[in-house]
């Protein structure tokens, strides 16, 4: 892909799908594969960004503090404990996404621009004012869905907003969060051939559902920080495809039933 994109939105119209916890793993994935990575919260109001990196107590300034000219983009960066090239720009709790622009963004964004290899976007639910700030500074956009009917059909309808905004297919990446391969074989769920016959487009990825994210989430840790979690591998994968290289998307659900005995070997032992 020529000039490779660097700030990229994470979004989906509907709520619940995985946004932000997709954001983080992939921002600590890219983070530990060396790369310099900004993650930006902008669901202004109800931010959980922070919470999820494990950083809700070191939150000094937020982007509203940078919007009103308090502090630099620069100064109210926080770094993450572990891995020292990744960085939060943290959401107000107090602001509402009415108080900020695109405009705002866009400075903002522009001011780290120099400072990252790549720039995530944790985009609010809906397609309001959140989604128009989010995707202003945005130059490539992950969609995630899971597989299910409503949740493809807000994906399809937030794609076509997003070809309103000037992104074209090469911009827009299809991540496919919470997939249970065997219901998908039994016919209970989409499979990933369903979801992209139905949006049109190639998949980027393909996330298993697993308790671990549930877990590792509510001790505050990305999963892929955890050691040999399984969706370590789907995250590098798409790391490995937005740099270009071509990896067969049944590649993201190799070790799935593995990793499922695993723990149970493991849960076993403990007795």
């Amino acid at each position: 892909m020529a000039d490779k994109p660097k700030v990229f939105v994470v979004t989906s119209g509907k709520g619940g799908v995985g946004k932000t916890t997709f954001t983080s793993n992939l921002g600590c994935t890219l983070a530990k594969m060396g790369e310099r990575v900004c993650l930006l919260d902008a669901d202004i109001g109800l931010k959980n960004l922070d919470v999820v990196l494990g950083l809700e107590n070191r939150i000094i300034y937020t982007s509203f503090d940078v919007v009103n000219g308090t502090v630099s983009a620069k100064e109210a960066l926080v770094k993450h404990k572990q891995l020292k090239n990744l960085y939060l720009l943290a959401a107000s709790q107090v602001a509402t996404k009415e108080m900020m622009a695109p405009e705002d963004m866009k400075r903002m964004v522009q001011e780290i621009y120099d400072d990252f290899d790549y720039i995530l976007i944790d985009s609010p639910a809906g397609i309001e004012r959140g989604f128009r700030n989010s995707v202003a500074p945005a130059e490539a956009a992950f969609i995630v869905t899971t597989p299910e009917i409503p949740a493809i059909s807000d994906a399809d309808r937030v794609i076509g907003l997003l070809e309103n905004y000037g992104f074209t297919e090469d911009r827009m990446f299809i991540v496919l969060n919470k997939f249970k391969a065997n219901m998908a074989k039994r016919g209970d769920m989409l499979d990933k051939n369903d979801v992209e016959k139905a949006l049109a487009m190639r998949l980027i990825g393909v996330i298993p559902d697993s308790e671990e994210v549930i877990i590792a989430t509510n001790k505050g840790i990305p999963a892929v920080l955890e050691d040999g979690v399984v969706i370590g591998k789907s995250f590098e994968n798409i790391v490995r495809r937005i740099k270009g290289e071509e990896i067969p998307i049944d590649d993201d659900l190799k070790g799935v039933s593995k990793g499922f005995i695993s723990s149970l070997l493991s849960m076993f032992k403990k007795r």
